[in-house]
């Protein structure tokens, strides 16, 4: 990884100038106190499960690919390629190492034998389970705070922030969903 030496100027400036430089977080157009709450945000939310995998040599990518698996039952391949807009050979990496442990199975498809549907297996499910309970208790305490009409907003936030432009199978279950109500 490359070091970053914020004193260097930019190709084509004068090093030397008297005149002051704007910083780039001084473009009052940018979102940057949205664009910055958002990386700690899920820095710390990811950051919980992070710490739970590494124990099993796993990563972020095969916590997608679990995740998806077990709240999608009988996800095939090309789908979950969808969801994680990632590269086969990136999948394929992941998807063997969990299925090599015992985190899912892969079935042949009833009507297409071509079809490669995914089934997480119960151990699959607890890691799943236990992630998500991580998850989970960050949400519930960052809930309490903002109360009930904060936790809709919330979501209808994160709603909005979703690309809809090309949406996958899971991604329209996900937007079927009712938004749910937090009660205090």
């Amino acid at each position: 990884m490359a070091d970053i030496n914020f004193s260097t100027p930019a190709p084509g400036s004068d090093s030397r100038s008297s005149e002051p430089q704007a910083a780039a977080g001084d473009d009052p157009a940018l979102r940057w106190d949205i664009i910055e709450l958002l990386f700690f945000a899920y820095r710390d939310f990811v950051g919980d499960a992070d710490h739970e995998l590494e124990a099993f040599g796993f990563g972020r990518a095969h916590h997608r690919v679990i995740h998806f698996v077990t709240r999608y039952p009988g996800l095939k391949v090309a789908d979950l390629l969808d969801v994680l807009r990632i590269t086969k050979q990136s999948l394929g990496r992941v998807l063997k190492q969990l299925l090599d442990e015992g985190y899912i199975v892969q079935k042949t498809g009833n009507n297409d034998r071509r079809q490669r549907l995914l089934f997480a297996t119960p151990k699959g499910e607890a890691l799943v389970t236990k992630l998500a309970g991580l998850q989970t208790r960050r949400i519930d305490r960052a809930l309490e705070q903002i109360g009930p009409a904060g936790a809709d907003k919330v979501q209808q936030f994160l709603r909005a922030m979703i690309d809809r432009d090309d949406p996958d199978k899971v991604l329209e279950a996900i937007f079927k969903m009712p938004v749910v109500t937090v009660k205090e």
